[in-house]
């Protein structure tokens, strides 16, 4: 069967992102509204990286996590809205055949291991609630490192697996991918071959993927609540639910929107859909991360007033 061979049947060199609209003005528009957006992404989980860094009481297994997902999040939005940029401005909008799997996997290995850090996240949460006396015992430098490792590993892995099932496929014409970004449904509905294997793939991967490490984010929290059900004082319950409120919005945010991408089937997927789903986990939760971490959170106010000066001698 044509569609299963490795051999390269392709005969585009280029695709062409036909990204949001073929209205200049209203290009115009969303160049301002995303440029806005990157940028407000790159200083704010910068300054939450470097906050981290510089202040030795957020050295903590919890700011740890945090920083790498910012570091995240920012590399996630600069392998997509860069070139989205240029795009909206450009009349050319073309990507080479090599630049497409490049950004494919690059956006797959961080959008997977930023995934699966949730459920890390979560599983810290856990450990602080459920067993505080024990929490630094538990939460060594060593295990945080060892934890994020292996979502990097998971990213790598799975992400080779998802690119070389779709780049696999022949590409003959046409050439235009209907999405501001090489991403895999988009793409595999410019193959000249039969995808169901692709959609069985993409269904059991995304099980694995997302619904996996919800399960472990669920189970974490099921625990989390038991035990804040059980402080009596109401100040104490709502100080312990506040620590995890930060976390279940960004997680909400960003697996649900993906679930619906990765879990439905090719033939189901509608294109403008698509591009809204993407724009919501790839750059809207990027962009609100930093805010909902630190509009909440006084450790991260309080090393910022530090870092700046601006709390005088207050500790």
């Amino acid at each position: 069967m044509q569609g299963f061979s490795y051999e390269n049947h392709s005969s585009v060199s280029e695709f062409i992102l036909l990204g949001f609209s073929s209205n200049f003005q209203l290009n115009i528009i969303l160049f301002n509204v995303f440029f806005f957006l990157y940028l407000s992404t790159l200083v704010g989980n910068g300054l939450i990286v470097t906050l981290i860094h510089l202040d030795s009481r957020l050295h903590t297994p919890m700011y740890f996590f945090l920083s790498v997902l910012s570091m995240l999040d920012m590399s996630y939005v600069t392998t997509t809205v860069p070139q989205m940029l240029v795009h909206l401005l450009c009349q050319k909008k073309t990507i080479s055949y090599s630049g497409c799997v490049a950004q494919m996997y690059i956006f797959l290995v961080l959008g997977i291991t930023e995934g699966w850090l949730f459920s890390v996240m979560a599983y810290d949460r856990y450990v602080a609630i459920c067993h505080p006396l024990r929490y630094k015992v538990i939460m060594r430098p060593w295990l945080c490192g060892a934890m994020v490792v292996f979502c990097g590993l998971w990213g790598v892995s799975c992400s080779l697996i998802y690119t070389v099932f779709t780049m696999r496929l022949p590409y003959c014409g046409p050439n235009e991918i209907n999405h501001f970004f090489c991403e895999v449904p988009a793409v595999l509905k410019l193959a000249c071959a039969d995808t169901s294997l692709n959609d069985r793939i993409d269904f059991i991967l995304g099980f694995i993927l997302l619904l996996v490490p919800l399960s472990f984010i669920l189970a974490s929290y099921v625990c989390i609540f038991a035990t804040i059900l059980r402080i009596r004082s109401a100040q104490g319950r709502l100080k312990a639910f506040s620590t995890c409120a930060s976390h279940i919005t960004v997680v909400t945010m960003f697996c649900g929107p993906a679930m619906f991408m990765y879990m439905n089937p090719g033939a189901n997927a509608s294109p403008e859909r698509d591009k809204k789903l993407a724009l919501f986990y790839n750059v809207i939760s990027a962009f609100l991360n930093p805010i909902i971490y630190s509009l909440r959170n006084k450790d991260v106010k309080r090393a910022f007033l530090k870092v700046t000066g601006w709390g005088g001698a207050t500790e």
